[in-house]
């Protein structure tokens, strides 16, 4: 071969030689382009998703928080907006709740039937007083009260929040106290009303008498 020859060949190689890298720059080029785009959807199918979490997030917040608050709208509690000595006027503590109507329970033993009352929640002395009197006298209690002393009832309450009916159950007792004697007659002055706990309409009455058949009262009537 001739100086000539071996000289082409030499050149073909490095052309070749150059060519080859040259390929090769451009498939790693290709390659890291090809990378920077799956990153580039990659971090933007976690951004979609991390947004969608977030709201995901915040509207199972804001179904807990709507939740939770529908449930103490629904939870009624009561009390004593005013005491008039025979007479003790209710109110909830909520002022959105607004009383339709009630169901008042007194214990079994005492042979009561229910009262009614709508539009004005109230609990009046005369619709128990005597039952209450002789259910102590059975029992040998004091002539006078040395303190508050307690009937329980079961108090039904069909209520509106927000234009929705509700309907609650609980078990309060009614503090009162007694003065005078047997033969002169005694008097009841209502005191006030406290909570005892919530229960179910089915189980009131029944909860009602298992209260009041533990106090010194009710132990003496069964």
């Amino acid at each position: 071969m001739t100086m000539t020859d071996e000289s082409e060949t030499t050149g073909e190689t490095a052309k070749e030689a150059r060519a080859k890298e040259a390929a090769a720059i451009r498939r790693r080029w290709i390659t890291l382009g090809e990378g920077i785009a799956v990153l580039a959807v990659t971090i933007s199918a976690m951004t979609l998703y991390i947004n969608w979490s977030d709201k995901q997030d915040r509207r199972a917040e804001k179904t807990a928080e709507s939740q939770a608050a529908s449930v103490r709208a629904a939870r009624l509690v009561l009390h004593a907006d005013s005491v008039e000595g025979d007479r003790i006027r209710l109110r909830p503590t909520d002022p959105r709740q607004v009383v339709q109507s009630q169901t008042i329970l007194f214990p079994k033993a005492l042979e009561l039937t229910p009262v009614d009352t709508t539009g004005e929640p109230r609990i009046e002395a005369d619709w128990f007083a005597n039952p209450l009197k002789r259910a102590r006298e059975q029992a040998k209690l004091p002539d006078d009260s040395v303190g508050d002393e307690k009937l329980p009832v079961a108090i039904i309450t069909r209520f509106v929040i927000d234009g929705e009916p509700h309907e609650s159950a609980a078990l309060y007792d009614i503090g009162y106290g007694i003065t005078g004697r047997w033969l002169a007659g005694h008097r009841l002055s209502l005191r006030g009303l406290s909570l005892v706990n919530a229960v179910t309409v089915a189980g009131a009455q029944k909860a009602l008498d298992r209260r009041w058949a533990g106090m010194p009262a009710g132990r003496s009537v069964q």
